[in-house]
């Protein structure tokens, strides 16, 4: 190495990128495991998937409260005890609740996946949901949620995704006090034996695995009554609001408001949903984008204002997200709107298209770092009914666009009257 001539700068987009196989095998119940092998450390995380999100609730709040409520007791052990027994091994067990899907994450070091697993395996077959327990979570939910509805970000983001789907639809139903109220341990033990104990499962495993997980998983889960996921879940209707424009006056003495934009948006498997994550990139997805340039550091508006698709399985948004001044909610509204005007009338030029191409396969680049990553990414191909076909064609699409077919996605898509626009101060 010449240590007195710079290295060759190379573009991220003339890396060959390519994702880890992901190694399937079957429990003797037919759930589908996926696992990656990778890494140094003597690690590991474990991913049970359950099709048990709030799309399969009847009553609001159901499927969160049994999700948070798995590690708060079984027949056998109290909350406090099964929490001891992760502590005590050093490992890391959560649960977390999505629309379609509730997941129990186990990360441990491998040599005690033996002595963990019937612990997880306690956990999804005998919770028993105390009422001491569902008591003390309806009440701090009561509390956070009271905190969280004095702020215009949180009130916002609600509001804006019950107009977009209709407040009965899962993504847009939200919780009030009362339908915390309403829960009780019969409805959460229900609710569990038909989703956990009977309900509908894959498993996810990452990081330098042992040579036996297959018997481990088998003779922890392999029994049990569960059954192999349905890559199908059926649609339910979406009843969006009329109006499109609303002003919500929620603190009288608030001296910022919360601006959500948004429009239904097809999901991943609709041809433009590759093109138009490279137009959203352009637009606001990220710190260097039309929006922050334009609403950030020219204007002063906002400390920062992002534009997203939402991360659904069904239909999905598009929707820019930012909190600015009340005074000039209007006018980063209008900018908005002009960075769309822009975009369909002006075609982007080339050292922009290749700053943004960089920013997306050097963020791909990262998310291919690790085997928890690397398993992130498969997941998200599994869950969504994709194959690896997607992550490479999604990789072309980056590198390929042209500047024209962008501006073709901006006038089909970027047009204010179909855009529903919320103010909430």
């Amino acid at each position: 190495m010449n240590r007195i001539e710079a290295p060759v700068i190379k573009d991220a987009i003339e890396f060959n990128l390519q994702l880890k196989p992901c190694r399937q095998f079957t429990l003797n119940n037919g759930v589908p495991v996926y696992a990656i092998d990778a890494g140094a450390q003597e690690v590991l995380q474990l991913e049970l998937v359950f099709y048990a999100g709030n799309w399969f609730e009847q009553q609001k709040n159901v499927a969160a409260a049994t999700s948070y409520l798995l590690k708060n007791g079984t027949s056998g052990k109290n909350a406090f005890q099964l929490n001891e027994t992760f502590d005590y091994y050093g490992a890391y067990c959560n649960r977390s609740c999505y629309n379609e899907t509730a997941v129990v994450t186990l990360s441990c070091i491998n040599k005690h996946l033996p002595a963990l697993l019937p612990v997880v395996r306690e956990m999804i077959t005998d919770s028993v949901f105390p009422e001491t327990e569902l008591d003390i979570y309806k009440q701090n939910s009561k509390q956070k949620l009271k905190v969280s509805l004095q702020k215009c970000d949180y009130v916002a983001t609600r509001l804006a995704d019950a107009y977009l789907y209709g407040e009965t639809h899962p993504y847009g139903k939200y919780t009030n006090p009362e339908d915390l109220d309403a829960l009780n341990s019969s409805l959460l033990q229900d609710f569990f034996k038909q989703y956990y104990l009977n309900g509908q499962c894959v498993i996810f495993v990452s990081g330098k695995l042992p040579e036996n997980l297959p018997e481990q998983l088998n003779n922890a889960f392999g029994d049990l009554g569960l059954k192999p996921f349905n890559k199908v879940i059926p649609q339910i209707a979406q009843l969006p609001a009329v109006e499109k424009k609303y002003r919500i006056q929620n603190d009288v003495n608030g001296v910022q408001g919360a601006i959500r934009i948004a429009r239904p948006f097809p999901n991943r498997h609709h041809p433009d949903f590759m093109k138009v994550m490279v137009l959203n990139t352009l637009f606001g997805g990220f710190f260097g984008s039309r929006l922050m340039s334009n609403i950030r550091e020219d204007k002063g508006y906002t400390y920062g204002i992002h534009s997203f698709v939402q991360n659904h399985i069904h239909d999905s948004a598009w929707m820019i997200s930012t909190e600015a001044g009340k005074d000039v909610c209007e006018a980063t509204i209008e900018e908005v709107y002009k960075e769309m005007k822009i975009l369909r009338e002006e075609p982007i030029d080339a050292e922009e298209l290749l700053l943004v191409r960089n920013f997306l396969i050097g963020t791909i680049l990262g998310d291919l770092d690790g085997p928890f990553h690397i398993m992130g990414r498969w997941k998200n191909l599994v869950l969504n009914n994709l194959t690896d076909d997607y992550f490479y064609r999604s990789i072309e699409t980056i590198k390929t666009i042209s500047a024209e077919e962008l501006q073709e996605l901006a006038k089909k898509y970027l047009n204010p009257e179909e855009f529903y626009e919320l103010v909430v101060i």
